[in-house]
């Protein structure tokens, strides 16, 4: 199985349906409304809009876990994410990243490591994964690592269907 094949729901209800991102890049995050790091979400909807005609998206996944910086509803960060940045890309519903309760999304993606060679649970808000166009994990950068950090637009630009 591959992340295509995992059910996860849309943060505005309904599926998320991750089939249609199958020879897609990905851009995996878990992110957080407020969190130091959130301004990130700049930088996350400046690389999807610059890479989206070349078969590339963000996909945001709010999370709670950390220090309760995502505590609002569904309504609350989606507009709030739009308001504040401009938020365009998809998104999942509040999920759960560690734990017991991980989401399967996330049981497939914290097993491979970054570029420091940590695996295993999230560490903060704003890490990212970087999924191929065939549903394998391609990359994984730190949460401090900036969306446009030099490293991660080389890793996008390489993984680019065609």
């Amino acid at each position: 199985m591959s992340i295509y094949d995992v059910e996860i729901g849309a943060l505005q209800g309904g599926p998320a349906d991750l089939a249609q991102y199958r020879g897609k890049a990905v851009l995996v995050v878990n992110v957080a409304s407020r969190c130091g790091l959130t301004p990130q979400y700049a930088a996350l909807e400046t690389l999807h809009a610059r890479y989206a005609d070349r078969g590339f998206t963000v996909f945001g996944v709010p999370c709670n876990q950390f220090m309760g910086q995502e505590p609002g509803s569904a309504e609350e960060i989606a507009e709030f994410c739009s308001a504040t940045y401009g938020v365009t890309f998809p998104m999942s519903e509040k999920t759960e990243v560690n734990g017991p309760d991980r989401h399967d999304l996330y049981r497939r993606l914290v097993p491979h490591a970054d570029a420091e060679g940590h695996t295993g649970d999230v560490r903060w808000n704003f890490e990212k994964f970087l999924i191929g166009p065939d549903g394998s994990v391609v990359a994984r950068f730190a949460p401090q690592t900036e969306p446009d950090d030099a490293a991660v637009l080389a890793a996008i630009e390489a993984t680019l269907p065609a």
